[in-house]
């Protein structure tokens, strides 16, 4: 089969402790990248580079909060030589708090959503794009959501996040037109991760209520799309990918099985 066509390249993937982000360090890993890791649990961190290197390949780490810019510049500016080039950047870092109208909603849960899913993809985007620009060359993957497309009762601001990421790709699809770097959104619907149990606060059984009666994607569904867009031909850019389960047709309509039938 020979090697596969990002053998050698660089990618940073935020978020990538667990979920979607490991997922993807994963994929890339397998398929002979290099992998720069950001996540905000050092331990877990720790775990997912060991065990990518005992699959041969070369990860390396740093605990990071990419809601504070300071951090980004201090992660991404200690790597080792040779390393400076990002090749691929994978702005996973996200998460959802809370599922209440505005009225009711909590103004921290807002902040911290906002923080994160906006202005850490921001920090991390403004630090690498630049590289990219030079080489006229690369590839930034957002992983949005259907949330960014749809709007669900008591989603507002998580929704009001996610639409904002699709405004800045498209935004960035204009200013980088012509460089030759390319500029993908991949935008899972139900997806099994951590997700809900950090929304609803670590409340897990609330949490597996989400998925409870259907079959959802995994972390390792959404990484597979990602890979895919990364590997077309130079001349190709993927501009949206919007995947759901099967049991899924959009934010609010979901098949579920009566899981009390024999």
């Amino acid at each position: 089969m020979g090697e596969h066509p990002l053998t050698g390249r660089t990618v940073l993937v935020t978020g990538a402790s667990s979920g979607i982000g490991r997922a993807c360090a994963e994929a890339f890993a397998d398929a002979g990248c290099r992998l720069l890791l950001l996540a905000r649990r050092g331990e877990r961190l720790a775990e997912l580079v060991d065990a990518l290197r005992a699959r041969g390949a070369e990860a390396h780490a740093r605990v990071c909060d990419v809601r504070r810019l300071a951090e980004v510049e201090a992660a991404l500016a200690e790597l080792p030589d040779g390393w400076e080039g990002v090749d691929v950047l994978v702005n996973n870092a996200g998460l959802s708090r809370g599922l209440a109208p505005v009225h009711e909603g909590d103004v921290h849960d807002w902040e911290e959503m906002i923080d994160t899913n906006v202005k850490g993809l921001l920090h991390v985007t403004r630090v690498v794009l630049p590289g990219m620009v030079a080489r006229g060359s690369g590839h930034v993957v957002q992983i949005g959501s259907i949330a960014g497309r749809e709007v669900y009762p008591n989603g507002n601001v998580y929704c009001a996040t996610k639409h904002a990421v699709d405004a800045i790709t498209k935004g960035l699809r204009l200013d980088l037109c012509g460089t030759g770097v390319r500029v993908s959104t991949v935008d899972p619907g139900l997806v099994e991760t951590e997700f809900s149990v950090v929304r609803f606060h670590g409340d897990e059984e609330r949490a597996r209520s989400v998925y409870r009666g259907m079959t959802p994607l995994t972390g390792a569904d959404v990484a597979d799309a990602v890979l895919w867009v990364v590997s077309r031909p130079p001349h190709v850019q993927v501009a949206e990918v919007l995947l759901l389960p099967a049991d899924q047709a959009s934010s609010t309509r979901v098949h579920r099985r009566d899981e009390t039938a024999p």
